[in-house]
């Protein structure tokens, strides 16, 4: 095969002639984000001390029993929709008395579309190989030099480590640069979702799009395709204040969720409480598996977010049909693959797969990847 990376090579000739190069340690090194950022961008974005106090459904009860409803009965689900982004260190760029960590990311996404006959089908996939350079660190000259060099190359993107509309970084505060590379690999991951369901798959409104992840604000005013996002991680510090007077319930997530059943949902609750945004997305739980033989309440749980753009309360039809639909796909049990096994879906699982076969495993970057003029194989 031959190297993927030939490509790169003129960049990093670059890199290392107008600046000096400190190969990685150990050749290429995958720098890891937080494994929770999934829970953390929920807080950042939903409000870190956000109190639940309002039911945003037609039925007011705090428990819903839900019957699994198969595809065979209803095809509500077509679409499955997830990514993935992978980061390396291969080296810090020193350019006179300033430094920036020089990172390759893997990042993409894949959209998979089940057919009548329940066959899963590959519907779109994205992948692209980004570097990451810390802007702010190095001069303009050297910054465009890079820049026009990458340019013409197809599936290669150059973008900075510091750059601010990275709202992962933002919303965590993460400010050292290489730390804030992986972070910015990630959010380009999720522009990369943003743009598939948005311009890539199937707007009609009977074939919905299950996307992997909470929504965020980039769903506050969602008008494509119907869609809801499926969490296995989420914020766990959200209270819920409900009701008023000598009846009214407080209780935290735990001791909510302890007393969720499997095959049952909780109300509807929205986002942005008290805010003029309050109620654009909404989430309910749903148990997909029975706690016994689980470790702990969330375990077997998924939280399931959808854009309300008329913000109302919504149908509690059509969450009802969302959830029952929504625990048939609860097959897969990927034990020793993920941890999150107990609130795996099946056909997120298979566009994860198809996505994680694109990218190049970490022995092919260390072979691929060489530093010119140091002799140095990375």
């Amino acid at each position: 095969m031959p190297n993927p990376f030939t490509p790169l090579q003129p960049v990093l000739q670059i890199l290392a002639t107008e600046g000096r190069v400190l190969p990685a340690t150990g050749q290429a090194m995958i720098d890891l984000i937080s494994p929770n950022l999934e829970e953390a961008y929920d807080r950042a974005t939903g409000g870190r001390t956000e109190n639940v106090t309002s039911v945003w459904e037609v039925r007011r009860h705090l428990y819903h029993n839900l019957t699994p409803i198969p595809r065979s009965q209803d095809h509500r689900f077509r679409y499955f929709l997830d990514g993935s982004a992978k980061v390396y260190f291969i080296g810090t760029l020193l350019e006179h008395q300033r430094s920036s960590p020089v990172q390759l990311g893997q990042v993409g996404a894949a959209a998979v579309y089940r057919e009548d006959n329940g066959c899963i089908r590959r519907a779109a996939v994205e992948h692209k190989i980004l570097l990451l350079i810390d802007k702010e660190s190095l001069s303009d000259a050297l910054w465009q030099s890079v820049e026009q060099a990458i340019a013409p190359l197809p599936n290669f993107e150059l973008r900075s480590s510091a750059d601010k509309r990275d709202r992962f970084s933002e919303a965590l505060g993460v400010i050292e640069p290489r730390s804030r590379g992986a972070h910015r690999a990630n959010w380009a991951m999720r522009e990369m979702e943003v743009a598939l369901a948005r311009n890539r798959l199937c707007r009609d409104d009977t074939e919905w799009l299950v996307l992997d992840g909470s929504l965020g604000t980039e769903y506050m005013d969602w008008k494509g395709a119907p869609l809801i996002g499926v969490a296995k991680s989420f914020r766990r510090d959200t209270l819920f204040e409900l009701g008023s007077g000598p009846r009214a319930t407080q209780m935290n997530l735990y001791s909510m969720l302890a007393g969720l059943e499997v095959n049952q949902r909780t109300a509807v609750f929205p986002r942005w409480q008290g805010q003029d945004r309050e109620g654009s997305i909404v989430f309910w739980y749903v148990r997909i598996r029975p706690q016994r033989g689980l470790d702990y309440p969330l375990m077997g749980v998924i939280k399931v977010e959808m854009p309300n753009l008329g913000r109302e309360p919504v149908d509690s039809d059509l969450v009802d049909l969302l959830s029952n639909c929504l625990i048939a796909e609860r097959c897969v049990t990927p034990h020793g693959r993920d941890s999150r096994w107990h609130a795996h879906l099946y056909p997120i699982s298979l566009a994860e797969r198809v996505i994680q076969d694109r990218f190049f495993t970490e022995e092919v970057l260390k072979a691929a990847i060489r530093w010119p003029q140091l002799g140095v194989q990375l």
